[in-house]
């Protein structure tokens, strides 16, 4: 039995996201649903506008996500896995509709650094709702609003059908995330759980001026593994609370054909996963680091680096081992 997917939807207050997982949950093929919905505030009522038909509703109501992650989030999933292992509770798949208020960071961090959830979940994607009547001020106001577009793997503008994508909110959310696809309108619900987006990740760098920065790495000759540990590891560091998210895919030279997924959220890194095969006939090695104020070339150089003193390193321990 495969990890069972995660999806994080956000998104400012208003935004629409009980909206849109009404939807879901509203479809047929996602009776198979489990749904984790956190509210600002003690009064629940996400739960009467959400519950629908027969589908199960987890609720927290302690308090928005990002305070509460680490004791709430943690135990509900651990509660869940359990209740399905034992065949008590049926679902495929997890949407975790944060507060408008929440950072997405906790979140992940609860997600990539508990190693019982990681026996069962996965991430599949942060999908982030934007409203297209005020998310323009929103993203100028709240630094929250911000965080939540810079983490997003999907952006959906909301609300289109009384306000069009103008360009002063189509230019607010590339300054703050340049590589995420954006749908306009709600979408099929298919778009929550789609696969990741490393393997479409561009060869040009976008500096962004929101002060959001997003540098690319791209290479073409494998990586050693220590080698992509230590850029984890190093850009953790060296860039401490600059650094948002790390994902990409890697060419590693000890496992060829095997690319090895990497996500880092600020300061903490999850363990590599090696894919079983490549899933585009693109084999190159590719990652987006996005930050704030981070130089645009930095992670690319640091891993040229890396790269040649680990290189060097073998070279010499493999003469050393000769003589």
């Amino acid at each position: 039995m495969g990890a069972v997917p995660v999806t994080i939807v956000t998104g400012f207050l208003g935004a629409g996201k009980t909206t849109l997982i009404g939807r879901l949950l509203r479809d047929p093929r996602y009776a198979r649903t489990a749904v984790i919905v956190n509210e600002f505030g003690e009064i629940a009522l996400d739960h009467d506008l959400i519950a629908a038909g027969d589908e199960t509703l987890l609720q927290l109501s302690t308090g928005c996500l990002c305070c509460a992650v680490r004791s709430d989030l943690v135990a509900t999933l651990l509660d869940l896995a359990t209740r399905r292992a034992v065949g008590e509770v049926a679902f495929e798949r997890v949407v975790i509709e944060t507060s408008g208020l929440a950072d997405p960071a906790p979140v992940l961090h609860a997600l990539m650094t508990d190693a019982a959830l990681g026996e069962t979940f996965a991430i599949a994607a942060v999908v982030t709702l934007v409203d297209a009547l005020l998310g323009a001020d929103t993203l100028a106001a709240h630094p929250e609003a911000t965080r939540q577009v810079a983490f997003a793997d999907r952006i959906i503008v909301t609300k289109t059908d009384l306000a069009p994508l103008d360009d002063r909110l189509a230019d607010a959310i590339t300054q703050r995330n340049a590589l995420a696809p954006v749908s306009l309108g709600l979408p099929d619900p298919d778009l929550l759980f789609a696969p990741g987006r490393s393997d479409a990740i561009p060869n040009a760098i976008a500096r962004h001026t929101g002060g959001i920065t997003v540098c690319l790495i791209r290479r073409t000759a494998p990586v050693p593994a220590l080698a992509l540990t230590l850029l984890l590891e190093t850009l953790a560091e060296q860039c401490g609370a600059k650094l948002l998210r790390v994902k990409g895919l890697f060419d590693v030279a000890e496992a060829p054909g095997r690319p090895a997924v990497i996500h880092a959220v600020q300061h903490v890194i999850t363990p590599v996963m090696f894919l079983p095969a490549w899933p585009t006939a693109d084999q190159t090695s590719r990652a987006v680091v996005i930050g704030t104020g981070i130089p645009p070339h930095l992670p690319a150089r640091l891993l040229d680096a890396i790269c040649a003193e680990v290189v060097e390193e073998m070279a010499a321990g493999g003469g050393q081992g000769a003589t």
